[in-house]
């Protein structure tokens, strides 16, 4: 059984009501009761697990230090929910991931439409601890959980037109109220090559921290690329179609001198309002706190074989 976000137990009322139960048990009067209420407390607002068991595969484990859980779901890009950074995780609470379905289609012998008990047993699930570094010069160390997006495409046979995957997201403005405005092209849509797709590292994401996606990081299904831009990883995904053309995409629409198609971490490459030759680690503030070099492609040279030959500074 799929949890939803929306049905878990916020840790801040987990913690609280340890700290009632401990009360409790240093001899308050009427113990039993009011444990008995605790608990139906906690079981309205929780009736189910929020974990996600998923076996962690040491081979996509960076050695930084982990991004603290509150720090990593309360800092977000996601336009659809607003464009302040703490805006998602006020926002989102309200959308709805169970019934989900995703749909893939387009340049494919096999077009499937899978809802998310489906989507989530095509392969086994692992845990993978990626950097994720966005194009705004801020960085975080996440451990996701999914499986390489790889599975998913090889299950649709993809033909001899199949070039590029396009993913959409999501856009229902009664559920997210970004979408009221203009500042992009809803849906929301992404692309990548199909060798990209194809790569290993790009993990077709249903979770984090040992438990189900929340709503502002993407939930019920997304995309998470360690070795582009964060805005590359699609979130809430309904549609994976493959295509003989290059798709178009949000950010590349809406802006395309500053967010180009490929968007591989680049150091050499300036963002035309700002350097990308430094990052900032979030949890790491302070007025003393270098900030960190930024790697190409992130850190993850197992890639630079998929753009052999190309001038990455034209094709950023």
């Amino acid at each position: 059984m799929i949890i939803l976000p929306s049905e878990i137990t916020p840790r801040e009322l987990v913690e609280s009501r340890r700290q009632f139960i401990k009360q409790i048990a240093l001899g308050a009067a009427g113990s039993a009761g009011l444990l008995a209420m605790a608990n139906r407390q906690a079981f309205a607002q929780n009736p189910s697990a929020r974990k996600l068991a998923a076996a962690v595969n040491s081979n996509y484990v960076v050695m930084d230090n982990k991004t603290a859980y509150k720090d990593a779901t309360t800092y977000n890009n996601y336009y659809e929910f607003g464009t302040s950074k703490a805006d998602p995780a006020q926002t989102a609470g309200g959308l709805k991931t169970q019934p989900w379905t995703v749909v893939i289609d387009g340049e494919v012998n096999r077009p499937m439409k899978l809802d998310l008990d489906s989507l989530m047993k095509v392969a086994p699930l692992e845990e993978r601890v990626y950097r994720l570094r966005c194009v705004e010069g801020w960085s975080m160390v996440i451990p996701w959980i999914g499986y390489s997006l790889s599975n998913l495409l090889k299950k649709v046979e993809p033909n001899g037109n199949a070039k590029f995957v396009e993913f959409t997201s999501l856009a229902d403005k009664s559920q997210m109220p970004g979408l009221r405005d203009d500042v992009l092209n809803w849906p929301y849509t992404e692309g990548l090559r199909l060798d990209e797709a194809m790569h290993p590292l790009a993990l077709l994401t249903f979770g984090m921290y040992g438990e189900v996606l929340p709503n502002q990081n993407g939930a019920p299904v997304r995309i998470a690329l360690p070795w582009k831009y964060g805005f590359k990883s699609a979130k809430a995904i309904v549609h994976i179609r493959l295509t003989s053309t290059q798709p178009k995409t949000a950010w590349n629409l809406a802006a395309p001198r500053e967010y180009g198609f490929y968007s591989n971490v680049n150091p050499e490459v300036d963002h035309p309002r700002w350097s990308q030759g430094t990052e900032r680690r979030i949890g790491e503030d302070g007025f003393f706190v270098k900030k960190r070099k930024t790697l190409m492609f992130n850190g993850y040279p197992e890639v630079a074989g998929l753009y052999s030959g190309m001038d990455l500074k034209k094709f950023y």
